[in-house]
């Protein structure tokens, strides 16, 4: 493949650095471009910055979105499109396929209008709503926020009363907590089973052949102990087409082919004896599964991407077997507190004891003079494969 040019957009908080840095050292050019003023700094000393996106869209032969998110609002798959009505090759989604994460109701109606099982799920817009429908109907559930919200991890809650009676005590207190911050919520009967993720990449018109086959680690500390963090760590493994993926992302091909959506899109499930039943899309990378699914991408990650931006049937070259990746991170994560931040972790030295970096993966670092250093906000510094 030829040199080309990879325009990288975090239009709100910087999640794609790692990508633009692989491709860089594939000996691509790259610019990135961060909205979020408290991440700028994340990824200095490793790729090239842009302050103005829009002004390089000419110079790029591939535009790459990270997220959903315009700032607080979901709005990137708008960009995406108007980007490709004018002829550009794209990495990102549609107005629909945003709207898939930010409202998990009418995602279960995608599923649902496509022959797809689901489970039993109500989406409320207000509190008292939710919580005499638990009353009515009692079982355990879990709670999934919607909107901007539910990208704080720790807010989602899976009951473990037959009653649903600590349900009802969890939603009360989100009221008075997060009742300002919360758009709505869904409720979904708890389902016993395995939890796996399906994540397959699409190139606007068909998957590509190798699916990914994910599992998340989301609690802070092993053995599934301590406070959600969103994603702890992966593990994951590529194989074909199988029934897993048949029954899920097989029904809705031709409705993301008319879309247009190019990228990598998710969808969670749990599975038991019974069915496979599915609980959220991620229309969109995941973090850190981005990272891992590069180091297991064993042809080259820029020639995948762009191929697939271009509709050109990629056939990447994947590892066989089982992989795993584990965030690195620092206090207070996976909490907010600046003062915490500031004294133990903000520009801390990321030390290693060789000069050896495979396997590291960057999330919220930079270089300065050389030296890696903990960069922005998060305290998620490096993930490690």
């Amino acid at each position: 493949m030829d040199t080309a040019n990879f325009l990288f957009v975090s239009a709100d908080a910087a999640l794609i650095t790692d990508l633009a840095w692989q491709v860089r050292r594939e000996g691509h050019d790259v610019k990135y471009y961060i909205e979020a003023e408290s991440d700028r700094e994340i990824g200095d000393g490793f790729v090239p910055k842009t302050e103005d996106w829009r002004a390089e869209v000419d110079w790029a032969d591939v535009v790459v979105f990270d997220d959903i998110w315009v700032g607080s609002d979901v709005g990137t798959g708008a960009l995406a499109q108007e980007l490709r009505a004018e002829g550009k090759a794209v990495v990102g989604g549609t107005p629909n396929t945003d709207h898939l994460e930010e409202d998990r109701g009418y995602a279960m109606e995608v599923l649902e209008d496509h022959g797809v099982n689901t489970v039993e799920h109500h989406v409320f817009h207000e509190f008292d709503a939710g919580i005499q429908h638990v009353q009515a109907n009692p079982a355990p559930y879990v709670i999934k926020p919607l909107g901007e919200v539910q990208n704080v991890k720790r807010l989602l809650y899976v009951g473990n009363e037959d009653d649903g009676s600590d349900v009802v005590d969890v939603l009360r207190a989100y009221e008075k907590a997060w009742g300002h911050r919360m758009k709505g919520f869904q409720l979904q009967r708890k389902v016993e089973g395995v939890e796996v993720a399906i994540c397959g990449f699409f190139d606007g018109n068909e998957f590509v052949d190798r699916v990914n086959f994910n599992f998340e680690h989301k609690k802070l500390f092993p053995g599934n102990i301590g406070p959600s963090t969103g994603e702890m760590g992966t593990s994951m493994f590529w194989a074909g087409k199988n029934r897993l993926f048949q029954e899920t992302f097989g029904k809705i091909e031709g409705w993301l082919a008319d879309e247009g959506y190019v990228g990598s899109i998710d969808i969670n499930c749990i599975v038991n004896e019974t069915g496979i039943y599915p609980l959220e899309f991620t229309p969109r990378f995941g973090y850190p599964t981005i990272a891992l699914q590069e180091e297991s991408i064993e042809s080259s990650t820029a020639e995948f991407f762009h191929d697939l931006a271009h509709g050109n049937k990629p056939q990447p070259e994947v590892h066989g077997g089982y992989q795993v990746a584990v965030r690195v991170v620092l206090p207070p994560f996976p909490f907010d507190d600046e003062q915490t931040y500031d004294e133990n972790s903000r520009n801390a030295a990321v030390v290693f004891e060789t000069e050896d970096r495979t396997g590291i993966h960057l999330e919220d670092t930079k270089q300065v003079d050389g030296q890696w250093r903990v960069a922005g906000e998060s305290g998620m510094p490096v993930v490690v494969t």
